[in-house]
C-alpha cells in the first residue's frame, strides 16, 4: 500500500497503524476467549475497545476531509463484522451458559410448602389456621 494522503493532510499510513492496532486488538481478544482467564479477556476487551473507538474517530475524520482510501475502508469494514460476529457468539454462549446454570440451580420455590415440622406454613393473612 503507498503512503499517499487524505484531503486533511492526515497520511494513509496514520489510518492504516490505526487499523492494524484495531486488528490486533480483535485477535488479541480472540486469543484470550481460547485461554480460561478472565482477566486476560478483560483485558484484551478493553484495549479492543480503545483501539475501536482510536480508529473509528480517524476514519470519520479522514471521510469528512476528503475520503478513506478503498482497501482501508474494506479492512474496517471486515474488523466491524468481525467485531460484531464475536458479540454475537459470546451472546449466544451466554445464554447457553444460563440455561445451564438454570438447569443446575433451580431458582427456590418463593413460599414453603410444609415447615420442619410437616405443617403448612400459611400465614394467617393468606387464609391459614390458627392452633
Amino acid at each position: 500500500m503507498t503512503v499517499s494522503s487524505v484531503a486533511d493532510g492526515a497520511p494513509a499510513a496514520a489510518l492504516e497503524a490505526r487499523l492494524v492496532l484495531l486488528e490486533q486488538r480483535l485477535a488479541d481478544l480472540n486469543a484470550a476467549l481460547c485461554a480460561p482467564r478472565a482477566d486476560a479477556v478483560e483485558q484484551a476487551a478493553a484495549g479492543l475497545q480503545e483501539a475501536l473507538a482510536g480508529a473509528v474517530d480517524h476514519f470519520q475524520r479522514a471521510a469528512r476531509q476528503g475520503g478513506v482510501p478503498p482497501p482501508l475502508r474494506r479492512r474496517l469494514a471486515l474488523a466491524s463484522g468481525e467485531v460484531a460476529a464475536q458479540r454475537e457468539a459470546l451472546a449466544r454462549a451466554t445464554a447457553a451458559l444460563d440455561r445451564a446454570i438454570d438447569l443446575l440451580l433451580p431458582a427456590r420455590p418463593s413460599v414453603a410448602l410444609y415447615s420442619s415440622g410437616g405443617a403448612s406454613e400459611r400465614s394467617l393473612s393468606q387464609g391459614g389456621f390458627v392452633t
